[in-house]
């Protein structure tokens, strides 16, 4: 049980415990055998700076990974190193701490290397799941803001992260042009719907406080004004 979750481990499975976070055993088979290694919190922290602070995130919401035999053979003998390291002394070995910390550093990066395909479909599937919660709060509040500054702050987001969220949910059109393509969208059918209405009106409708400001918006996005378009239609 991983925070309240069950879970099955199988042959060569890892786990990446992060601080705060509790994994329980059951039960297991008779042929059950298991390598644990702990980390101070001082070395974490150093792990962190050096490496490990970009991928909190990944080993937060994913902390299990798949191993072939021989990934697990060679993730064994770093750690069987590390054993040899840690059974010396700092007089035995000066730089004892400073070992340590760099043979953690190989392992850190062959585990990435391990689980790049497991990463890469948590990263597409976390993607996704963020690219529909944008695309909820864009039709619910597009009338009150189509900047993308408001939607990142609605998703606690920086906008650079959810720029490279949308760009890769929508094989590289930006959260502006989306936003852009979702208003000139619901312009276009309230104008070829609503033809008793003016385009002032429609503009206000779409939440627009200035008329002037929506035709610029449907221009730009259109290549032609609002008129044009509604000519067009009729």
């Amino acid at each position: 049980m991983y925070d309240m979750r069950l879970f099955t481990h199988h042959k060569n499975d890892l786990t990446i415990i992060l601080p705060g976070h509790v994994m329980h055993p059951l039960e297991c088979s008779d042929d059950f055998t298991y390598a644990l290694l702990f980390i101070s919190p001082k070395m974490l922290d150093d792990l962190r700076f050096h490496t490990f602070s970009h991928d909190y995130e990944k080993f937060n919401s994913a902390p299990f990974c798949s191993l072939t035999d021989e990934q697990a053979a060679h993730l064994l003998a770093i750690v069987d190193q590390l054993a040899i390291i840690a059974n010396h002394t700092e007089r035995e070995l000066p730089h004892r701490y400073q070992a340590l910390l760099a043979q953690l550093a190989v392992g850190y990066e062959f585990l990435n290397y391990y689980r790049r395909d497991q990463d890469r479909q948590w990263a597409e599937n976390r993607y996704a799941d963020t690219f529909k919660r944008f695309c909820d709060l864009v039709v619910k509040h597009y009338r009150e803001s189509r900047e993308v500054q408001y939607y990142a702050d609605l998703l606690e987001l920086t906008p650079k992260h959810l720029s490279k969220v949308i760009r890769t949910a929508t094989n590289g059109l930006s959260p502006v042009k989306w936003i852009e393509q979702y208003v000139t969208a619901q312009a276009k059918r309230l104008i070829e719907t609503r033809s008793t209405q003016t385009l002032q009106e429609i503009a206000y409708m779409l939440g627009f406080t200035e008329p002037t400001a929506f035709y610029r918006y449907f221009k730009r996005a259109t290549g032609m004004t609002a008129k044009q378009y509604r000519d067009n239609v009729l």
